[in-house]
């Protein structure tokens, strides 16, 4: 059955005192497993997808805070430029590859075909509905060879995007994040919910799967980031015949014997919160 942005529950909170004890944790985890990327010659690919304001630079961040900052680089997507234009919309993707070994972060993808410039009329219908296909080849061909792709998509609710946005306004150190683009977005918001659900029905596969992220609680969409990169992680290196092995002695750690695949949420309905 296809994802649907209606199925994720945006009620799912995580405790404060858990969240401190568990991101720590995980992102040890993080950086033994970038350890064994670089050893095992293997690339990973992650794409961050999703709602204007849903959190994704933070759960980036938060992503990448403990590991070797030579071993990863973030791209931070935006429309192409115009010398980009001359050739075909993968291209720019194809030459930010991460090496072999190596970590690489796309803040927006080439998925904007389908998203952006599907919405925004800068593909035509022809080109954005080809554009499925053209993706998912893309990705097997990289699967299929030594790389790990993970694609994210942050959501959240109108109320808590509208509320982040005005957040955003009024504080000095954030408003350059807010710009008359992401107003005019969020009047489109039914538009990129239905070409999102789309996007996940055709391009959701067990080689390159789309993992969808309740965004409104800021603590609970960072640490389920960790959590489902280090899981796909240790799935892929299962295929090969490998094993995340612990190279890090995480002795120090408090509460080593938290999971980094069970996820424990204080889980509530926002209705209960008022």
């Amino acid at each position: 059955m296809a994802q649907n942005l209606k199925n994720l529950d945006l009620s799912i909170e995580l405790d404060k005192k858990l969240y401190k004890k568990k991101l720590k944790v995980l992102q040890y985890e993080m950086l033994n497993a970038q350890q064994f990327l670089l050893n095992n010659k293997i690339g990973l690919i992650l794409v961050f997808e999703g709602m204007d304001a849903a959190g994704k630079g933070g759960a980036i961040k938060r992503l990448i805070e403990r590991v070797d900052p030579r071993g990863y680089i973030v791209h931070p997507i935006s429309a192409p430029q115009p010398h980009e234009l001359r050739y075909n919309y993968l291209q720019r993707f194809w030459r930010k590859l991460p090496q072999h070994g190596q970590i690489a972060i796309f803040d927006r993808s080439w998925y904007g075909r389908v998203l952006v410039e599907r919405i925004e009329g800068f593909a035509t219908k022809d080109e954005w509905s080809r554009a499925y296909e053209e993706i998912n080849n893309f990705e097997k061909i990289l699967t299929a060879g030594d790389y790990i792709i993970i694609k994210f998509w942050l959501h959240v609710s109108d109320e808590e995007q509208l509320k982040r946005f005005n957040e955003r306004a009024q504080d000095p150190y954030k408003s350059w994040k807010l710009t008359d683009e992401d107003w005019r977005n969020r009047e489109k918001s039914p538009e990129y919910i239905e070409a999102a659900n789309e996007m996940f029905a055709k391009t959701d596969k067990k080689n390159a799967p789309w993992i969808l992220v309740a965004g409104n609680d800021k603590k609970h969409a960072r640490v389920q980031v960790l959590q489902e990169t280090l899981a796909h992680i240790e799935r892929e290196a299962q295929k090969r015949g490998l094993h995340l092995s612990n190279v890090l002695d995480k002795s120090h750690l408090e509460d080593e014997e938290s999971s980094s695949i069970e996820l424990q949420i204080h889980s509530k309905r926002t209705s209960k919160n008022k």
